[in-house]
């Protein structure tokens, strides 16, 4: 029993803690999320198919460096490392951008006359405990979430403001 009561708080401030700093992304970088979070409203299929092949191709290569770079030594291991970790926290900042703006139009869509800093905190703490429910939000919810917001970011970065 204490095993569970232990989760479960481990679980709340993990979610207080990704609360926070969906705030602090929004609050640092307001333009680039609200134009993350207007193209996740407008473009969401696409944003959905441009997250799913973007992703999956720089993951792609950069599991193929790390890979080969594990199998090699001195010099070329540090080159092959470089790379693979600057397209690594590429991947988690676009990431980080796409989440903070399908955490807003989660909150929005779901609470609309509350303040923004609302807003944000409980769609964060919904969709958090959504993508933990075992299966469906481990494979589904979590990744559609996640690609959808990845896609929507590079989609806000190429498109033009009018």
């Amino acid at each position: 029993m204490t095993d569970i009561l232990r989760l479960l708080l481990i679980i709340l401030l993990l979610t207080t803690s990704l609360a926070a700093y969906f705030l602090v992304i929004g609050a640092l970088f307001g333009n680039r999320v609200t134009k993350t979070q207007r193209v996740i409203n407008q473009l969401t299929g696409r944003s959905f198919l441009v997250g799913l092949v973007n992703f999956f191709f720089f993951g792609v290569i950069a599991i193929v460096l790390f890979s080969v770079a594990d199998s090699t030594g001195g010099a070329i291991r540090v080159i092959l490392t470089i790379p693979a970790l600057l397209i690594t926290a590429l991947l988690t900042v676009i990431l980080s951008f796409g989440l903070a703006g399908m955490v807003n139009v989660v909150g929005e869509r779901i609470l609309p006359e509350h303040s923004s800093l609302k807003k944000s905190v409980w769609g964060t703490m919904i969709l958090t405990f959504a993508c933990a429910l075992p299966l469906v939000g481990w494979f589904l919810l979590f990744p559609y979430a996640g690609l959808v917001g990845f896609g929507a970011t590079i989609l806000g970065i190429f498109q033009r403001d009018s």
